[in-house]
């Protein structure tokens, strides 16, 4: 008995790294069609009585205004290009605030990779299962994937409202454009809800959005993008 339950743990272990790996592989030439995360999302919202659907549509990396890139990385993680997926010294900085704020909101330290691992892998939620996962398929996009996919899913799958994923849907919705045409203050604009899209709307921008446009754009001229 004993051996034939550490020999279903060992199938079920290394079925589910297989799979992983294989769903890392595939995502790198094809666009997921739904993730983990929507389908949630979905569903809180059926529960709450708001019928919410999913409005999406693809967008390649070339159709994508650099505009929004570099508005995502000067706002999001400015050492995008020169990691290999983790900012210790930024997760440093975030233990040592959040110990010494017990009881506030706490501080994040998530580069754009990490964010990409779990919008397009994994869940919302804040525990150390699901940490684990993110820094284990974070390894594995920097390494499969490079800076380029990953910065081209992140504006696929990344949520800009109620039901609302991806760059080009947002456009189209907030500026009536596509995501080709962002100039500087509209990628901006978008970026800066990131952190609460259920908050926030680049329809009606509050003070505070106005402050973090400023910034991100302040940032955004000397911004590089990957070459690969």
């Amino acid at each position: 008995m004993f051996k034939k339950t550490i020999k279903f743990i060992y199938k079920f272990f290394a079925t589910i790294f297989i799979s992983s790996v294989l769903f890392v592989i595939i995502f790198k030439y094809i666009p997921p069609p739904i993730t983990p995360a929507m389908t949630i999302a979905f569903f809180e919202y059926m529960f709450e009585g708001k019928f919410v659907g999913i409005d999406k549509k693809w967008c390649s990396y070339a159709d994508i205004s650099p505009n929004f890139f570099r508005a995502l990385i000067s706002s999001e993680d400015g050492k995008f290009l020169r990691h290999k997926g983790f900012d210790w010294e930024a997760i440093e900085t975030a233990k040592h605030y959040n110990e010494a704020h017990k009881g506030k909101k706490k501080r994040g330290a998530s580069t754009i990779s990490m964010q990409t691992s779990k919008n397009t892998f994994l869940w919302h939620d804040r525990n150390w299962a699901r940490k684990a996962l993110e820094a284990y398929f974070t390894i594995m996009i920097e390494n499969v994937w490079g800076k380029k996919r990953i910065l081209e899913m992140y504006a696929n799958v990344v949520e800009f409202g109620n039901g609302l994923y991806g760059v080009e849907e947002a456009s189209h919705r907030f500026f009536g454009k596509s995501a080709s045409e962002l100039n500087k203050n509209e990628a901006a604009l978008l970026v800066a809800v990131l952190p609460n899209p259920h908050r926030w709307t680049p329809s009606n921008p509050t003070d505070y959005i106005l402050k973090r446009v400023n910034f991100i754009e302040g940032r955004m001229g000397g911004m590089a993008l990957p070459k690969e």
